[in-house]
Order: C-alpha cells, then sequence, then structure tokens
C-alpha cells in the first residue's frame, strides 16, 4: 500500500480520518458511492470539503494511486468529485488509480479550491 507522504491525516481539529496508517490484512475495503443527503451535519460537510481541498492540494488535476487513503472517507466523494483514472476499474485495491474530476469538484466545493479549512 503507497503512502502518500505529506497527506494530512485528518481534519485539523477533528477526528474525521483522512488516511490509513497499515493496510488491512483482509484487504483493501472497496469503495462505493454513498449518497450525499441534504440533512447531513455541518462537520461531516466540513470533513468532505477538508478532504476535497487535500486531495486537490496534494495531485491536482493528476491521476493518483488509492494508497492509504481512508475508503469511508473516498467514498463520500467517490463517483462524483472522485472518478476512477483506469479502466477495468477495481474497487478493492490499494493500487486503483483515481482522478478528480475537477469541474464536478469546484461545483461541490468551490470553497475548496480557494481558501483553507
Amino acid at each position: 500500500m503507497l503512502k502518500h507522504r505529506g497527506f494530512p491525516g485528518r481534519l485539523p481539529g477533528t477526528d474525521f480520518q483522512f488516511v490509513l496508517r497499515r493496510a488491512s490484512k483482509s484487504g483493501a475495503t472497496p469503495l462505493v458511492a454513498r449518497e450525499r443527503y441534504a440533512d447531513r451535519k455541518p462537520a461531516d460537510r466540513r470533513a468532505d470539503a477538508g478532504f476535497m481541498q487535500a486531495l486537490w492540494e496534494h495531485f491536482g488535476d493528476q491521476p493518483f494511486e488509492r494508497g492509504n487513503l481512508d475508503a469511508g472517507r473516498l467514498s463520500w466523494l467517490f463517483g462524483r468529485e472522485v472518478v476512477p483514472a483506469e479502466d477495468p476499474f477495481d474497487n478493492a485495491s490499494y493500487e486503483a488509480m483515481l482522478v478528480i474530476d475537477v469541474d464536478h469538484a469546484r461545483a461541490s466545493f468551490p470553497d475548496a479550491f480557494e481558501r483553507g479549512y
């Protein structure tokens, strides 16, 4: 499992995790597109925006390996702002390649591209 050096471990001042410390012995948790409902808590929304900002600052518009990025946090963005960068795509692989859909991400999280969290 690739460890993304310099990537924030969590949203500052919270317990919202962004990366894993070590690979799971039973394999990578599959990425699934989670539905973001309008009644989500403000803290969850800040975590999504903070994670999107960290992805943008670390990878930009270039494809990146899933590596040690948290599957739960990625799943809130997967299929919309973060999409597969390869075909076929293995959603249960630490080596899976992803890319930010910049247009969709800017529409969903405009502040993540302009200021810090």
